[in-house]
């Protein structure tokens, strides 16, 4: 199975979503897995991101996840996920079987959000492709992929890449849903999937501690909370 890296959306207002988020993708596919915060400040330091503040973003990491590819600097697969994910098998199983003639793979969901506002009060915006860009397999050998600059990034109406107006359709290849189970949008399945999205909000917001699967995050957090593995 070839090398695989991983960015995780960082917000500064969850950063027990992402500490939570990366324990469950090490414990399950070990702690040699390449596991990155994609931190807007650093990513400001470095001179790589120069979007101005955004207020209407409903996270930190809104756009700055299209630098992914950029940021993963290699001809193989890089994954772009948002902080309120928990992983429950390993994450290099989203390997199997591609056409490497894909640029990208999402979870092409096609639904209407059940809730107006999200997490801590943010409004929740619908337009289309929503919730494709919060996880990403890139493909860094792919054209398109390797298009994506931070130039493109900096400048390019969010439309334009959260909808993937810069790739053709063709070349946008479908995950199953269980690599990107929108909890509360969706019928609780037979079985766990393998990447749980807390969408509207996880259980590390006192008014969504009962959502499906918020025992599984909790017992996470409180692995990791054991642990001495921390970023």
């Amino acid at each position: 199975m070839e090398d695989l890296k991983i960015y995780v959306g960082y917000d500064s207002r969850e950063d027990i979503a992402w500490q939570v988020c990366r324990q469950s993708l090490l414990r399950h596919a070990g702690l040699e897995l390449p596991v990155y915060p994609l931190r807007q400040t650093s990513l400001r330091e470095l001179g790589l991101y120069t979007r101005p503040a955004d207020a209407r973003a409903s996270t930190e990491f809104s756009i700055s996840r299209f630098l992914t590819p950029y940021l993963a600097a290699h001809d193989g697969w890089s994954v772009f996920v948002d902080c309120d994910f928990l992983f429950t098998d390993d994450v290099r199983k989203v390997l199997r079987n591609l056409d490497l003639s894909k640029a990208i793979y999402v979870v092409q969901h096609e639904y209407t959000p059940a809730l107006s506002i999200k997490m801590d009060g943010k409004a929740q915006h619908v337009y289309p492709r929503k919730n494709w860009s919060s996880f990403i397999l890139f493909n860094g050998r792919h054209p398109a992929v390797k298009a994506l600059t931070p130039s493109i990034v900096n400048s390019a109406e969010p439309a334009y890449l959260h909808r993937f107006t810069w790739v053709e359709d063709a070349d946008i290849g479908a995950l199953d849903l269980n690599w990107n189970f929108l909890v509360g949008e969706y019928p609780k399945p037979s079985s766990i999937p393998a990447a749980i999205h807390y969408t509207n909000g996880g259980p590390w917001f006192e008014n969504h501690v009962d959502v499906d699967y918020g025992e599984l995050w909790i017992g996470e957090r409180d692995k990791y909370l054991a642990s001495s593995v921390r970023l």
